[in-house]
């Protein structure tokens, strides 16, 4: 009947258990429970004897493998106290770069306060009260003023140079070859 139906593929009917069951025969349900036949097992138990197990809890050591790592630690070490040393030279010598620039402002300070005091005791006014007061000068009147004439006009006179080295009459014999 389910066969009929051209729409086979959505022919839910066939597979209703109700209706229709399969070929082989059901099986009876028993009240005990099925007992597996257990295998015999070989013990998982390994015995050794006490020496074997001393050789086993030993810890081999290899020895290059030893040198190496005792190599490397070496290695490890002295590089990390390299890098200590050369950081504290570092911070000894910023240390002394910040003293030597205290002590740089210092010094500047000092010498612009004497500059200060040197031009305020160096000024015009300063310098005449001194000379009046402490030296007794007085200024120049026209009595002590002496005006000379020269009728010839002005001269000019050039003095000789004495005692010319090698170098200088070199070079003048050298300007003298080319005039």
């Amino acid at each position: 009947m389910a066969y009929e139906n051209n729409n086979a593929a959505y022919d839910l009917s066939l597979f209703d258990e109700d209706l229709y069951t399969s070929a082989a025969p059901e099986r009876e349900l028993e009240d005990e429970p099925v007992r597996k036949v257990k295998k015999k097992q070989k013990s998982k138990i390994v015995e050794f004897s006490e020496e074997n197990v001393n050789k086993a809890r030993r810890r081999k050591h290899n020895p290059a493998k030893l040198i190496i790592g005792g190599l490397c630690a070496a290695v490890v070490t002295f590089v990390i106290g390299a890098i200590i040393v050369g950081q504290v030279q570092l911070t000894e010598l910023n240390q002394k770069i910040i003293s030597a620039q205290e002590t740089l402002a210092d010094t500047q300070s000092i010498y612009t306060q004497n500059q200060m005091k040197l031009e305020a005791s160096l000024s015009n006014a300063e310098i005449e009260k001194h000379a009046t007061e402490v030296l007794g000068m007085t200024k120049a009147s026209n009595a002590q003023k002496e005006f000379v004439s020269i009728e010839s006009g002005d001269k000019a006179e050039v003095s000789a140079q004495k005692g010319e080295n090698i170098f200088t009459q070199f070079i003048e014999s050298i300007k003298n070859l080319w005039s």
